[in-house]
């Protein structure tokens, strides 16, 4: 018999059909063992010595495992074909051995790229030893992370009041976000003017903008002024033009590679919306299989564009059969990578049988979508170029003096852009080149034609600053910088998010003060380690462990070397804070508009304000040099009106009441204020919300704030209140009791009755699932025509979804519970069974230890040689 060990149970269910009854396949439910999070686990006195743990999740399967493979006479590692696949090997490996479970075993290792029967025979046909140079570049990287966060962690926690911990890849992240928020601070717009005209040339009307201007050639950005816009109106007005040349270029386009992990995440984030996170998560599914044909992926951490000719092969017949011979090249397209470190030996993202149409496949929604992604992506970058005819077109006046430039494109042939086409960037508004936007399409014309203007445009613009990173930039620019791998970049801006050194709106990334500080902090006196050659450097010599290069020990103790006296040094520094002061004055205390003194206390007047640190409080903040007799404090922060937002200021009258409103500065924070409600001692008073700058708050917005909490309206059920307010935990609904969040501040002002009792409804199933609470539905829709079971629209942790029987279909985007109508749920009901797995049953519960001994009598053998029943533990999931 034959043991095959796999990381997910997803994947040893397929790989089982696939083998036989030869072969036994287990999963060790990911990775089994990790370093203990306390200080110790790795140790570089003792040559980096690493004591590993294993998940008590996992003991119980490491043992069955084992017994399995005490009965087997052979044992295969089938992990998955990367470093962590590798790495989750040699631990199983060490914990058989450990428990003597591979006594004259023959350990064989096999890797395949996806899970299709094709891929597991042949990948079973070439087994290979553990490549212990790709585990030790796994050592060597966790050691690195290891040392990194509980050394300079301890460090910013007693220096830096309010620092959550510094990780290695994670601080170097958070500094790329710092520094493009302080690109945008000292960014000042410029201004410039557009001028366009309408002609005609015995054609439809067609625009064109000023390109010459008294005699000489106009960029963008070179109208700065309303005068010299005007003028160059003058002139356009007063001129006679002729359309002194046509020039038409063919251009060929060309498609881009399939997937790598990187584009993959860069793309589902520009085109679906989807976080790196749940791109992977969905990816992980489509790799593993969600039915009986298998993968429908290839493995998806990869940085590689290689496919393998079978593939290329099966593409180009796709496209043949569907779009026609047109649309084939004469020869198959190969990519090469041009990101730093990658392994080119990595096969692309794609499907593992490009036959299978993304129409053909009943899948959810986000698998559904990615698998669509990944289809056109693969199937467009074997496909033709796409070619264009550009048209530039020259109008002048007789003299030369002022000139006009018309352009524009006709697609000559698709090619791939019948597909699919990328995805772009945004990029920064007033600096682009000279080139125009050519996607118009221009009317016929003639060399030498008169041009008649029709109407003048001159428009005011202003530059803007470099846009703020989304999640796809800030993966591009990783990969750019050579800064972390495929397969980390989703957890580092999970990581960054967690510890609230930056948040998300509207889909960009914003540094909170805390991530500020904490940057500043390393850059003065940790600097090596948050530069990004150094550590893109770093990345580049784990590859070389990986490849045999370079010997794992050698990179940690010269990486320790350097690192553990930088620690000392700073941990014996006195005047941290006073320091941190004076390097990021500048940001803290931004001049002054009038030129008086940034850090003057706007209290007492004559103090001088600087940073402080509570470390009763934990936290980091402004105070004035006059303490104790001045009590000014506020929390920091950069840009226009930073010192007004430190201070107590008037924002008009209240028309209802007549009562002044203020914003005011406490020691927890800005915060506004009116006079008490009648009956009340005390005046009304509410914190701003997150994201709310006390240097721009309105009126209105204080207003709104001191509205709450209001009241929605009666929840249908049992005619109780329902509330929207602001609270310590955020925005929130509440119900009889019950709190729910609410996604935004926003919200609150105008959620209604049908959202709110929908939020709460999601909350309770939440909170009382697996308790056996009955859960109240949102809708009722009748009884099924087919098998007679009630239909109920249900809230579910992940969203609304509709249920009969024991089928559960969650709803389509942008429905509304409420409005769900019995009809439109049949359909929805229909798709999901059609996609359950056949003949699946639910495994009747293990009765508890002690009811099972209460209804059997105890057995007669002696009680060592057999353990009470225990309740089987928890799976974990595939990593």
């Amino acid at each position: 018999m034959n043991l095959v060990i796999v990381e997910s149970p997803a994947k040893a269910k397929t790989i089982n059909k696939y083998l036989g009854s030869d072969f036994e396949v287990l999963a060790s439910y990911g990775h089994i063992r990790d370093l203990p999070s306390k200080d110790g686990s790795v140790q570089p006195d003792d040559d980096f010595a690493m004591s590993w743990e294993i998940d008590p999740k996992a003991s119980k399967r490491m043992s069955e495992i084992a017994e399995a493979a005490k009965r087997a006479d052979r044992v295969i590692l089938a992990t998955d074909p990367d470093r962590e696949g590798e790495a989750i090997s040699w631990h199983v490996l060490d914990v058989l051995n450990k428990k003597k479970a591979l006594k004259d075993k023959e350990v064989q290792r096999v890797t395949f790229n996806a899970i299709t029967k094709a891929s597991v025979l042949e990948a079973m046909a070439q087994p290979r030893d553990l490549d212990m140079e790709l585990v030790e570049a796994y050592l060597a990287r966790r050691a690195l992370d290891y040392l990194v966060g509980f050394t300079l962690s301890p460090v910013l926690w007693r220096k830096l009041p309010g620092a959550r911990s510094a990780g290695r890849v994670q601080s170097v992240a958070l500094r790329i976000v710092v520094d493009r928020e302080l690109e945008i601070e000292r960014f000042r717009p410029q201004e410039y003017w557009s001028i366009e005209a309408d002609l005609a040339a015995d054609s439809p009307p067609f625009t064109a903008r000023l390109v010459k201007h008294a005699g000489k050639r106009i960029q963008r950005l070179d109208v700065r002024d309303e005068a010299t816009a005007s003028a160059a109106r003058a002139a356009i007005a007063a001129g006679a033009f002729t359309i002194r040349s046509i020039e038409k270029k063919p251009v060929k386009r060309s498609p881009s590679p399939p997937f790598t992990t990187s584009t993959l995440q860069q793309e589902a984030a520009r085109k679906l919306g989807f976080t790196a996170q749940r791109t992977m998560q969905a990816a992980q599914k489509l790799y593993e299989g969600v039915d009986d044909t298998g993968g429908l992926i290839t493995y998806m951490r990869t940085d590689g564009v290689y496919v393998t000719p079978e593939g290329i092969a099966q593409a180009r017949q796709v496209i043949e059969e569907r779009f026609g011979p047109a649309f084939v090249p004469a020869e198959p397209r190969y990519y090469k990578v041009k990101a730093k470190n990658a392994q080119e030996a990595h096969e692309a993202i794609r499907p593992t049988n490009i036959a299978r149409h993304p129409d053909s496949v009943r899948l959810d929604t986000d698998l559904a979508k990615l698998y669509e992604l990944i289809w056109k992506r693969m199937v467009a970058s074997q496909m033709e170029s796409a070619r264009l005819d550009r048209t530039s077109v020259d109008i002048e006046t007789p003299d030369g003096l002022t000139g006009l430039r018309a352009t524009g494109q006709v697609v000559a042939f698709d090619g791939f852009l019948a597909v699919y086409e990328e995805g772009r960037d945004e990029k920064q508004k007033g600096a682009e080149t000279d080139e125009d936007d050519d996607s118009t399409r221009l009317p016929a014309l003639k060399e030498g034609a008169t041009a008649k203007v029709e109407a003048i445009r001159t428009d005011q613009h202003f530059t803007e600053p470099p846009p703020r990173y989304s999640e796809a930039t800030l993966v591009k620019k990783l990969e750019e910088l050579g800064i972390g791998r495929p397969s980390t970049y989703a957890s580092i801006l999970t990581t960054l998010r967690d510890r609230e050194y930056v948040r998300m709106d509207k889909n960009r990334f914003y540094p909170e003060d805390n991530g500020r500080l904490v940057t500043a902090f390393l850059e003065e006196f940790f600097a090596q380690w948050v530069e990004y050659d150094f550590t893109a450097d770093l990345e580049g010599q784990l590859d070389q462990v990986s490849e045999g290069d370079l010997d794992w020990k050698v990179l940690l103790r010269d990486f320790w070397s350097k690192l553990k006296p930088a620690t000392e040094t700073v941990l014996a520094r006195q005047g941290v804070i006073d320091q941190l002061d004076e390097a990021i004055g500048p940001f803290l205390f931004p001049e002054k508009p009038d030129g008086a003194d940034p850090r003057l206390c706007p209290l007492c007047g004559t103090g001088r304000l600087h940073l402080k640190a509570s470390f009763k409080m934990k936290s980091s903040f402004i105070g004035c040099s006059n303490y104790p007799e001045c009590r000014y404090t506020r929390g920091f922060g950069a840009g226009a009106g930073a010192e007004e937002a430190g201070s107590d200021r008037d924002l008009g009258v209240d028309p209802a009441t007549g009562n002044p409103v203020a914003l005011k500065i406490g020691r927890f924070g800005p915060y506004v204020e009116t006079a008490a409600e009648p009956g009340a001692d005390k005046p009304k008073r509410t914190s701003l919300p997150k994201g709310w700058s006390p240097a721009t708050l309105t009126l209105d917005q204080a207003l709104r704030l001191l509205a709450l909490p209001r009241e929605v309206g009666i929840h249908p059920e049992d005619g109780k209140p329902i509330t929207a307010g602001l609270g310590r935990y955020g925005p929130f609904v509440l119900h009889a009791g019950t709190y729910a969040n609410v996604s935004d501040i926003e919200e609150v002002f105008d959620v209604g009755v049908n959202r709110a009792v929908a939020l709460l409804a999601e909350k309770r199933a939440g909170k009382f699932a697996g308790r056996g609470a009955a859960v109240a539905p949102l809708k009722d829709l009748g009884a099924h025509p087919e098998t007679g079971e009630p239909i109920h629209v249900m809230a579910g942790r992940f969203g609304p979804y509709v249920k009969s029987g024991k089928i559960n279909a969650t709803l389509p985007r942008g429905t509304t519970p409420e409005d769900l109508t019995l009809e439109a749920a049949l359909p929805l009901l229909a798709a999901k069974a059609a996609t359950a797995p056949k003949g699946k049953k639910v495994a009747a519960k293990k009765a508890p230890a002690k009811a099972a001994a209460e209804k059997k009598p105890a057995a007669k053998k002696p009680a060592a040689k057999k353990a009470p029943a225990k309740k089987p533990a928890a799976k974990k999931t595939a990593e």
